[in-house]
Order: C-alpha cells, then sequence, then structure tokens
C-alpha cells in the first residue's frame, strides 16, 4: 500500500500545474496571444504617439492610426494563411522565396523604383506603393537556412559544410543590404543568421571567428572606408558623456527625457509631452520612449515582459519539434523579432548608437507589421504541428462544436415550450 507523504504530495500538486503550462497546445496559445496583445497595444500607442505631428502638418490626427490599422489588416490574411501551412510546404518555398527576396533587394539599385531615406536606399516605390524589400529578405533568409542546413545537420562539425550553401546564400542577402548602406537591418539579418547556425549545430569557434571577421570588414568598409561622417558620429555619441545635445545626440536626449518623465506609473496615455514635436520619429523608432512617458516603468516591463514571453514560447517550438528544418527557422525567427525588439529598447534607453530599427509588432510601419506577422504566423504554424498539438486542438474543437450545438438545442426547446405556452 503506497504512503502519501507532504513531499509527494507536493510534488503531484506541482505536475498537476506544470501539466496546465506544459501541454502540447501551450507554444500555440501562448504565441497567438502574445503576438495579439503587442498587436492592438501597438495600434494604441501609434494612435496616442501620432496624432500631434498628424495635425502639426495639417492632416487628420487618426492618419497614422488608419495606415497602421490598414497594414494590419493587409498582414491578417498573410498570417492567417502562414499559420495554416503544413511544414512540407515551407520547405518546397525556401529557394523560391531566396531568389525572390534577392531579385526584390536588387530593385533598389533600380533608379525607376529606389527610394532614399535617412541616408538609406532601402525601399522601392511604384506610384503610392512603397515598401522595404529587406523585410521579405528576414523572412525568406529564414526559411531558406532552416531548409539547408536541416538537411546537413550532422555534417556542420565539417567547415565546408557549414560554409556551403549557407553563407554563400545569407552573404548575397546581407551584402545587398548593405549597399544600400542600411546597417540597422543588416545587424537584425546577422542575428538571424547566428540563431539559424547555432541551433543548426555548427562550431561555436567557427560562428566566433566568422563573426569578428564579418564585422570587422562591416565596419571598415561601411563605417570608416565611406567616411560616413554622420553614422559614424552617431556610434561615437553613445559613449560621449559630452555629447552635442542640439544636434548628434538630440533624439537621444529627448528619448531619456521622456523616460525619465514617465517615473514609474507614467503620465497618462496620450499626455506625452515630448510627442509634441520634440522626439523625432515619436510613433516609429522611439515609441518605447512614448510608452515610457505615458505608461511608465510598469509600462515599459509590460512590453518587455511581453517580448520575453513570445521568446520563451519560441524555445519551446524549437525543444519540442522534432523536425530540424523547423528548430532552425524557429530559432532565425526569435534572434530577429525578440533581438530587433532589445536593440530597438537599447537604442532608446541609449545604450546602443541610433540605428534605426523600429519595435516590431509597435513601431508605425507598413513592411515591417505584415512580415513580421507573416514570420510569427510561420512559427505558429510549426506550433501546431507538435507532437501532440493538431490532435489536442481537434479535441477542443470537436468539444466547442458540441457545447454550441448543444445550446443550439436548448435554445430552440425553449423557443417551443415558449410559444406552446402563448
Amino acid at each position: 500500500m503506497a504512503v502519501t507523504t507532504p513531499r509527494t504530495s507536493r510534488a503531484k500538486t506541482e505536475r498537476q500545474w506544470l501539466g496546465q503550462w506544459d501541454s502540447a497546445v501551450t507554444s500555440y496559445y501562448t504565441l497567438l496571444g502574445v503576438t495579439s496583445l503587442l498587436l492592438v497595444f501597438g495600434l494604441v500607442m501609434v494612435l496616442s504617439s501620432s496624432t500631434v505631428t498628424s495635425i502639426a502638418v495639417g492632416q487628420s490626427p487618426y492618419t497614422v492610426f488608419i495606415r497602421q490599422a490598414r497594414f494590419l489588416l493587409i498582414g491578417l490574411p498573410f498570417m492567417l494563411v502562414a499559420m495554416r501551412l503544413p511544414v512540407r510546404w515551407y520547405k518546397r518555398l525556401a529557394w523560391p522565396a531566396l531568389f525572390f527576396a534577392a531579385a526584390l533587394q536588387c530593385l533598389t539599385f533600380v533608379p525607376r523604383f529606389a527610394l532614399s531615406q535617412g541616408g538609406n536606399t532601402g525601399w522601392i516605390g511604384y506610384g503610392s506603393f512603397t515598401m522595404q524589400p529587406a523585410e521579405v529578405g528576414k523572412v525568406a533568409l529564414a526559411i531558406w537556412l532552416g531548409a539547408v542546413l536541416g538537411r546537413k545537420q550532422k555534417l556542420l562539425g565539417k567547415w565546408s559544410h557549414t560554409m556551403i550553401p549557407a553563407v554563400p546564400g545569407a552573404v548575397l542577402i546581407l551584402g545587398l543590404v548593405l549597399l544600400g548602406h542600411d546597417l540597422g537591418t543588416a545587424i537584425i539579418l546577422a542575428f538571424l543568421v547566428l540563431g539559424a547556425l547555432w541551433v543548426a549545430g555548427a562550431p561555436a569557434r567557427l560562428l566566433t571567428l566568422g563573426s569578428g571577421i564579418a564585422a570587422a570588414i562591416v565596419v571598415y568598409v561601411f563605417i570608416i572606408g565611406q567616411g560616413t561622417g554622420n553614422r559614424m558620429a552617431r556610434i561615437m555619441a553613445t559613449f560621449d558623456p559630452h555629447c552635442d545635445v542640439a544636434s548628434v545626440c538630440y533624439q537621444s536626449q529627448h528619448g531619456l527625457f521622456a523616460l525619465g518623465t514617465g517615473g514609474i506609473f507614467g503620465v497618462g496615455l496620450g499626455a506625452s509631452r515630448e510627442k509634441w514635436k520634440f522626439l523625432p520619429e515619436a510613433h516609429n523608432d522611439f515609441i518605447f520612449a512614448v510608452i515610457g512617458e505615458e505608461l511608465g516603468l510598469l509600462g515599459t516591463l509590460m512590453v518587455l515582459g511581453l517580448f520575453v514571453v513570445l521568446g520563451i514560447a519560441m524555445t519551446r517550438v524549437i525543444r519540442r519539434h522534432p523536425d530540424p528544418f523547423v528548430k532552425i527557422t524557429t530559432a532565425a525567427i526569435s534572434c530577429w523579432i525578440v533581438g530587433q525588439a532589445f536593440v530597438n529598447i537599447g537604442v532608446v534607453i541609449g545604450v546602443l548608437p541610433v540605428i534605426g530599427v523600429p519595435l516590431p509588432l509597435v513601431s508605425a510601419g507598413g513592411s515591417a507589421l505584415v512580415t513580421t506577422m507573416a514570420a510569427l504566423g510561420v512559427v505558429i504554424s510549426f506550433a501546431r504541428s507538435e507532437p501532440g498539438a493538431a490532435e489536442a486542438l481537434a479535441a477542443r474543437g470537436s468539444v466547442v462544436r458540441r457545447s454550441l450545438s448543444v445550446l443550439g438545442s436548448a435554445r430552440r426547446a425553449g423557443g417551443r415550450r415558449g410559444g406552446g405556452r402563448r
């Protein structure tokens, strides 16, 4: 006869509690819930941070908000389709997606389509349509790296198998982005590539050496060698305690002013002072500063917490899914989205140079929002194919359908009884 002790009782209770978190569909619902929260929160903050600047240029206070909502609605079908595609389809699309992304990025060198912004030529446009091809390149590169590295995972201990074809493909996309002088996007792409190689099992020595050589080349060629004084000044200003706050440090200084003004609880939603044309890009790259001013430390910690939970959910997919393609692609997307979020926050709080990357799902933006939603749809699709997840989701769906049918039957029966009494 088994004797129940307080220790075994406590262990049983812990297992029961963990069972709720460690179910087959935890990753799916966590990813879906956090993504939805960040999207809704982003819409609210874009509205709050953009109204003043829109009015100042003679536009409706809802101009930027409506544009952001429109892009969210455009991204929603992409996300829903990505959530439903099976894993085998992503493997088939890997090579066509990479070639399409490279061709799209090449259009930034065609004068008819190329658009420049902030010294970077990373946009294309035709008529009223504009987009940033590098955002498509992030999704395509993540899927392609998952396909090529997943097939030869056991051979990655050799330099040749690690290099070919993963490194040339990554260098192709990174090189095209760097030729447009978009250093911020190139850094995020580097995070994506490193995350994919690390989870694939590439040797740490190879990653360290390769990253160091690539960083040295980029710094010399694209920062020092080309004499890009503005970029170099922004990088050096981050570590200069006597930086000129009227010029190169103006944006960073006002971002810190916003965070400092907010305190713990903030000045209230919509009550930011820095967004009154003091803080440049308040609804875009520096929206985190407006969050800190209006919602305080608690608001910023909430945003940080959501991205941490998002990263934990994607890590859970990596740990639980048996397919190497899924593991590597999810790692690449995780390093892209979560890494970009922390880079953006690091810029706002002044520990990183201003490099012009938005806060994913929260900052105003068109192509960035749509592609990030699509990428998260890919990971949610992977979460649906975790061991036991499909069966659990189908079982829950059948339970809901049966419950609705019972409620419908009860309602019809009640209607008939009511009709008989009349």
